[in-house]
């Protein structure tokens, strides 16, 4: 067996833990947006794969005999990409996906399809908005210069922003309820826009939104073709065979 993680998530770092404990070979990938990613137990590579059959390439050359995608939801392209070169070389494939997040009680939530229409889903008049969708995604929001900014990113943007009014934190989660809070208070946020990647390491924001009575922007997540998924690390210890190995 020699499996690879397609990576990048608190889910996938979990993953990679246990999957190490139980002496699997295996490999960790990503994608290299992240300039500074997490330390891994296992054997790490970084940067693309070439498409599809650069993927597929990769997959026979390497050995892999079972993939886990446990990219972030909103990575489609990657997923994608996935499906379509485990089908080419018969690789057997899983993916590792929280459930997205439900609107509760209390949320004031303005549900959109992409990043285009959240633009458009903003006030005309200037607010305070809190963009918690990545650095990939932010040129739309150009056409809004109106409202002051405020972003959080693993890694300092290595270009100038699209707007003259604009705050960065540099963080890496997972991030409180409390510390949140803090922040939207300090900054006296009006608006946040986010995507709805689900799981509990980014939910804290919008159980903050809900308690100061915020709207949120929420990005819904891309349609993927049908393939197997599950919400657990210890669903995926089962399925590579390693029951008494499970993790989260």
């Amino acid at each position: 067996m020699r499996a690879l993680i397609l990576g990048g998530t608190a889910d996938a770092n979990s993953l990679a833990a246990a999957i190490a404990r139980a002496g699997i070979d295996a490999v960790y990938s990503y994608g290299g947006r992240t300039a500074t990613p997490a330390e891994q137990p296992l054997p790490t590579r970084i940067g693309g794969f070439g498409g599809v059959n650069g993927l597929a390439d990769y997959l026979r050359r390497e050995a892999i005999t079972h993939l886990i995608d446990a990219t972030h939801p909103f990575a489609a392209e990657m997923s994608r990409n996935a499906i379509a070169a485990c089908a080419q070389t018969a690789t057997p494939l899983l993916a590792l996906e929280r459930a997205p997040w439900e609107k509760t009680p209390g949320d004031r939530w303005i549900e959109v399809a992409d990043v285009v229409s959240a633009v458009t889903a903003l006030p005309e008049t200037s607010a305070n908005v809190f963009l918690a969708i990545g650095r990939q995604h932010l040129a739309p929001f150009g056409t809004r210069p109106q409202h002051a900014y405020t972003l959080r990113f693993v890694d300092p943007p290595e270009q100038a922003l699209p707007w003259p009014d604009a705050e960065i934190i540099v963080s890496r989660g997972p991030f409180t309820l409390e510390g949140e809070l803090a922040m939207m208070r300090a900054r006296a946020i009006e608006w946040i826009v986010a995507r709805n990647s689900g799981g509990g390491g980014a939910r804290a924001k919008i159980d903050a939104a809900r308690a100061l009575g915020l709207p949120v922007i929420m990005i819904t997540r891309p349609h993927l073709p049908d393939r197997p998924r599950v919400e657990r690390v210890s669903d995926v210890m089962e399925w590579l065979g390693h029951r008494t190995c499970l993790g989260a």
